[in-house]
């Protein structure tokens, strides 16, 4: 089992950055894929950036060229970059951990930090 704490999040003009962290607390941080997702007032959750436990990432169309994941396992820590932040990336930002355990999925989350970006 995983425990995951989000920091960082705060009020940012448009073209500022922010840098997101999440802290895992439990066993075996390196095996899990972590991934940052987002929820704006109003909308689904969605995923904005992930990285294997092999260290491959993907990032959402919308968000290519500006947010950065990088993950540390020696501090079990994630880390997403967030450069030229635009009003429409206001939302809770949430640190999402996964790992397959025989047939299942485990999933943890954060509570969440809230980004907003307002001039």
């Amino acid at each position: 089992q995983v425990q995951l704490v989000e920091s960082g999040g705060g009020l940012v003009q448009p073209g500022g950055s922010l840098r997101l962290s999440c802290a895992a607390s439990g066993n075996s941080f390196s095996i899990y894929s972590m991934g940052w997702y987002r929820q704006a007032p109003g909308k689904q959750r969605e995923l904005v950036a992930s990285i294997t436990a092999g260290g491959f990432i993907k990032n959402a169309d919308s968000v290519k060229g500006r947010f950065t994941i990088s993950r540390d396992n020696a501090k079990d820590t994630v880390v997403l970059t967030i450069d030229m932040l635009k009003p429409e990336d206001t939302a809770v930002y949430y640190c999402h951990a996964d790992r397959q355990l025989g047939i299942a999925t485990m999933n943890y989350w954060g509570q969440g930090t809230q980004v907003t970006v307002s001039s």
